[in-house]
């Protein structure tokens, strides 16, 4: 799995995963239910995750709805 996205944002985390999923990319968000633990305040980041052979596919994606700026620097092989 690739993390493309790291944020407290939960509305950019559902806009991103609605995109993704609505391209039948296989997504993942880590670290979701962390508030349950928190008490809600955001203070543990989620993180948008998909399978290694969908990174590129879902980076264009984002990319090109605007949210080139929030993706995480692409892992060096």
């Amino acid at each position: 799995m690739i993390e493309l996205i790291r944020t407290n944002d939960i509305v950019l985390i559902g806009f991103a995963r609605s995109l993704l999923e609505g391209a039948e990319i296989p997504v993942l968000v880590a670290d979701d239910h962390m508030s349950l633990i928190e008490g809600s305040i955001g203070a543990f980041p989620r993180r948008l995750l998909v399978p290694n052979d969908h990174a590129r596919q879902a980076r264009r994606l984002l990319g090109d709805a605007g949210l080139a700026h929030e993706l995480r620097d692409e892992p060096r092989s």
